[in-house]
């Protein structure tokens, strides 16, 4: 890693994902969107969006066009797609969030916004996949790589589904609303979004980043091959199985429950095989102190863990479908969003490091990578980011609209602080002096790569 090429435009995802991540929250604060409407209402769905499109996947093909060449050791190709595929995914988004807020009643365009994204995001979603699917292709391809090619599959195909929808409700597509497209396809596209394309993902890329933040062995193990093949066919269950079934109406209503309990269980499996190999990663570290960035990721799995055991309550109680959104509002904003937050605060200062500091590696004195953060001043920070999203959570199981955006706004100044940390660590602000300005290199810049 410490000799792999920078991705240029990282950066510039993170930013942008960044910005997303804090109007979201900005949104939720002031009570736009759910729990003050419906869930599946159109100010509802400009949160959601801004969060799994703008925030989450920004930030994962921004870290994933950074750490792919790392997984399997051979450089990034396509990297001129790169900015391409960052232009139609913003261009998407912001004509999506139009879309929605012209159906909601806020203003009225005449251009087919929603027709727009449903062209757009597809197009920067697949040039995102072809740079790192060419990347993947051909290579040996270890455990952490796989559950990343399997997340790209379940990113086209959510892509794809929101594209059918957003055509659908231009009015584009009236036979889809003939064989009630919502109720078949909208369950899939939830569970393979957050299910397979984020969290999937999330895990394979855990399988790397933990064991070289933690130095931990990171020799492939049997539990890891068991969190493999139960996620996979819990995936290909929710893809194949469960629209087969819903299809055939009344008559599959046994199939449907049947597919659906199957990939509970499936999933269910792969979380408990996935936390084994946590405790083994914490467990058998040789760094003896362990830095808030691995720290601040355990209050992400522990939401992970809440998550299921909230799912299967809700799933036993028969209340799913009235607290979906307690449920989704912790999985996206307490274990992805956790983890992401967790892992931005080490690999923005670990870039930072080796732009700065790599080319002089070895021929003057250079600061540790953890100098460039105040790691005491963001524990408090995350502690108020995931106390935030408990009480928001808690707030939505209660339905307590005005509790909620109290957490909300929590959560939105731990956001804010956290990002100034990494503003800070991006300008060198913690670093001493001397260490500050390297000779033969230039400080960098805050999200923009440099001309070449």
């Amino acid at each position: 890693m410490m000799h792999s090429a920078l991705s240029r435009w990282t950066m510039a995802y993170f930013a942008a994902a960044l910005v997303c991540l804090i109007s979201a929250q900005v949104l939720m604060t002031a009570g736009y969107g759910f729990p003050a409407v419906a869930v599946e209402a159109p100010e509802t769905l400009v949160i959601v969006h801004m969060i799994t499109i703008g925030w989450l996947s920004l930030l994962m093909f921004g870290a994933l066009f950074q750490f792919v060449p790392v997984l399997i050791a051979r450089p990034l190709r396509g990297e001129r797609l790169v900015l391409p595929a960052l232009l139609c995914l913003l261009a998407g988004l912001g004509c999506l969030l139009c879309g929605f807020l012209e159906l909601s009643g806020a203003f009225e365009t005449g251009v087919p916004l929603l027709a727009l994204a449903s062209a757009l995001l597809p197009t920067g979603f697949a040039l995102a996949a072809v740079v790192l699917g060419r990347t993947l292709w051909g290579a040996r391809l270890p455990l952490p790589a796989r559950f990343v090619a399997a997340g790209l599959s379940c990113a086209l195909a959510t892509a794809v589904l929101g594209a059918l929808f957003a055509l659908l409700l231009s009015g584009y597509l009236p036979t889809l609303a003939e064989i009630d497209f919502r109720a078949h396809a909208l369950p899939v596209h939830i569970a393979v979004g957050l299910g397979g394309w984020l969290s999937f993902t999330a895990v394979g890329v855990s399988y790397r980043l933990l064991p070289m933040f933690l130095l931990s062995p990171d020799k492939e193990r049997r539990s890891t091959g068991v969190v493999w093949w139960t996620g996979t066919v819990a995936l290909l269950t929710v893809v194949l199985a469960m629209p087969f079934a819903s299809l055939l109406g009344e008559v599959g209503t046994a199939e449907t429950t049947s597919a659906r309990m199957l990939a509970v269980m499936l999933g269910g499996v792969a979380l408990f095989f996935y936390g084994i190999d946590l405790v083994f990663f914490y467990r058998h570290r040789k760094r003896r102190t362990v830095e808030l960035n691995s720290r601040a990721a355990e209050g992400a799995f522990l939401a992970l863990a809440l998550s299921a055991v909230l799912m299967l309550a809700l799933l036993a109680s028969g209340t799913l479908e009235q607290h979906i959104g307690a449920l989704l509002y912790l999985v996206a904003l307490g274990w992805l969003s956790g983890l992401g937050l967790s892992q931005l605060y080490k690999i923005v200062p670990f870039l930072t490091w080796l732009e700065c500091y790599g080319p002089v590696m070895g021929k003057k004195p250079t600061p540790r990578v953890q100098d460039l953060v105040v790691e005491p001043r963001g524990r408090l920070w995350f502690a108020l980011y995931f106390l935030g999203v408990s009480l928001g959570t808690g707030a939505l199981l209660a339905e307590q609209p005005g509790l909620f955006r109290i957490a909300a706004g929590g959560t939105l100044l731990a956001t804010l602080a956290i990002v100034t940390e990494l503003v800070q660590a991006r300008r060198l602000k913690n670093v001493p002096y001397a260490y500050r300005s390297p000779e033969d290199t230039l400080p960098p810049r805050l999200f923009l790569p440099r001309p070449h």
